[in-house]
């Protein structure tokens, strides 16, 4: 049977709530023994599941019943609000525990949330090599590729065989993430090369691992954005990619679940912007409604701004629209014609420019080109719609004709600011995706009013 995504994950919804009162009678009846068989049983993202349904305490009565590695585990599938609560209702010893066994890209991101004096009294009491660890990737600047990577990764010296290659990678791998791709270093650990697994398996054991290499790497810095980041992953289909820092020493890695929890942060946040509201840490239930407040009202106030001068526009042209009434009719097609085409293309170059962050000046031309086509192919055709149309309401050729032209004027308009908007904010260093929808409507209506009243103006006169 072939299932869908949206079917397998309302089966999972359905497996867990069965579960779920088992494991309820389990902790009632403290039978530890059953709860830890209970974790074990299952994958670790079906038990954080089951466990996202319970309160904090519970979850940790849960969890104190596994070991501290099982623990990590279950614990880095839960959502990030979810583990911030729980991190509360722990004790610092079992804390500190908890938190040397989570991956290290994973603790970080909790980490990161935590109070600063909570982080700071939990510290001492991590094992120093993961307190070096931790201090290291918190002191890398958000969203850069040092504050996402992982630094358990396997490595190599190139001037060894392939036998003493196998031998070392079987003693590093349990605690590495990836083996397949191992990273060839010298010994100030600069990055020589790469090679895979396979390579190594099939390669005769006394073949010097020099002679296997690929020298040509494809890498990060770590000061990266981890959007191009993601997208360097997925423009060449990398399970992972090398994180190097300004000297060329290998620092880490990002894996592939990494990258692909970034292109959904990403294209999540752009979301919002497009909608004119500033992007949610976390989930929208998840969300406090002061938060939610919050990051909504700034951007519905400052589009009152534009809405006033729309109506000082209207004002202007009163005695206009006084003396010809039917102008009045027409005032809602002229703005959605406008503000519809300018969305239009807002969206779809904002996308274009999320999708492939190193467009250069030429692609940016070509892109603003085909917008002024588009403009004057769909104005054309919108123009010769709402004359018929008009003309059929009013049967006025004048009426019908003032009203071709004004939309024919505000599509290429609204088209043109919809696709130059989101390019100049890309000049200034900004992110396009601020270049909102219900800002560019805004604009576009202003303008439009005054289009379509100095079209109105010069055919009538």
């Amino acid at each position: 049977m072939n299932w869908s995504t949206s079917q397998a994950n309302e089966a999972f919804r359905m497996y867990g709530r069965l579960l779920l009162p088992e494991l309820q009678v389990l902790l009632s009846e403290n039978d530890n023994a059953g709860v830890k068989e209970f974790c074990e049983a299952l994958y670790p993202a079906v038990t954080a599941e089951i466990l996202a349904e319970l309160e904090s305490e519970k979850v940790w009565r849960v969890l104190s019943c596994c070991e501290a590695q099982k623990q990590a585990e279950i614990f880095q599938f839960l959502p990030l609000p979810q583990q911030i609560e729980i991190v509360g209702v722990i004790e610092r010893g079992p804390l500190s525990k908890l938190i040397e066994e989570m991956a290290p890209d994973d603790r970080v991101d909790l980490l990161t949330r935590m109070d600063d004096e909570h982080v700071e009294e939990l510290l001492p009491l991590i094992a120093q090599a993961e307190r070096s660890d931790i201090r290291k990737l918190l002191s890398y600047p958000e969203d850069s590729a040092g504050a996402i990577m992982t630094t358990e990764y396997a490595s190599l010296p190139e001037n060894i065989t392939v036998a003493q290659a196998l031998e070392r990678l079987r003693q590093q791998a349990p605690d590495s993430e990836i083996i397949s791709y191992i990273y060839v270093v010298d010994e100030g650990r600069r990055l020589q090369g790469i090679v895979s697994l396979r390579e190594l398996i099939f390669a005769r054991p006394a073949r010097p691992l020099s002679e296997i290499t690929n020298r040509d790497v494809i890498s990060v810095r770590v000061d990266d954005d981890q959007e191009f980041v993601a997208q360097q992953m997925a423009r060449f289909d990398f399970v992972a990619i090398p994180v190097v820092d300004h000297q060329n020493q290998l620092v880490g890695i990002v894996t592939h679940d990494d990258a692909i929890d970034i292109m959904q942060e990403e294209a999540t946040e752009d979301t919002h912007r497009l909608a004119a509201v500033e992007p949610l840490e976390d989930s929208y239930l998840a969300t406090p409604l002061k938060t939610v407040i919050q990051k909504r009202v700034g951007w519905l106030i400052f589009l009152l701004v534009p809405s006033f001068l729309a109506a000082k526009v209207l004002e202007h042209f009163e005695g206009v629209s006084d003396k010809f009434e039917w102008l009045v009719l027409f005032i809602p097609l002229i703005l959605a014609s406008g503000g519809n085409a300018g969305s239009q293309s807002a969206t779809l170059i904002i996308r274009a420019m999320a999708l492939e962050s190193n467009i250069q000046r030429d692609e940016l031309r070509a892109l603003l080109r085909k917008e002024l086509q588009l403009g004057l192919l769909l104005g054309g055709m919108l123009s010769v719609i709402s004359f018929l149309v008009s003309w059929m309401f009013t049967s006025q050729l004048m009426q019908a004709t003032v009203v071709g032209l004004a939309v024919f004027l505000v599509v290429l308009m609204g088209i043109s600011a919809g696709g130059m908007l989101p390019m100049g904010f890309r000049k200034l260093g900004m992110d396009p995706a601020l270049m909102s929808n219900p800002f560019i409507t805004a604009l576009v209506d202003i303008l439009g009013l005054i289009i379509y009243f100095q079209v109105a103006i010069y055919m009538i006169s």
